[in-house]
């Protein structure tokens, strides 16, 4: 495996990912920021956070298969959500849980997570994108 996962001493353990990604891979893959598009660019979970989370959890993974990839081999995550504020984050959790659930992974790459004033298309809520390395 490209990707190891580690929580250094001296840094705060966090349930939802891991402080460091260590990559020994040769292939880097790069996942354009993913919104709650369908196939056919219809915007799913209209005015709800978890359910576009999901979504584009599950574009995200959609994008790595096709580079060969999965979320095995993600370093690093990047989250945007509009108007972002701390009592929003039981929804971005339950959106992921779904999301691992229905994938049947456990996304623990190092993550940001970046509040924005809007996104390319209003009603989207969150845009998630992603970097890999495959061996």
């Amino acid at each position: 495996m490209a990707i190891t996962l580690v929580n250094p001493t001296g840094l705060p353990v966090v349930d939802a990912y891991r402080q460091v990604s260590i990559a020994t891979g040769s292939k880097l893959v790069f996942v354009a920021g993913q919104v709650a598009w369908d196939a056919d660019g219809v915007t799913i979970g209209e005015r709800d956070l978890a359910a576009q989370v999901e979504r584009c959890y599950l574009n995200v993974s959609a994008a790595l298969a096709a580079a060969g990839a999965s979320f095995a081999d993600v370093a690093k995550l990047t989250v945007y959500v509009v108007d972002w504020t701390p009592d929003k984050m039981p929804l971005l959790m339950r959106g992921i849980e779904r999301a691992a659930a229905r994938l049947g992974i456990v996304p623990a790459a190092p993550a940001s997570l970046i509040g924005v004033a809007a996104l390319d298309v209003p009603g989207h809520l969150v845009e998630v994108e992603a970097t890999a390395v495959v061996d």
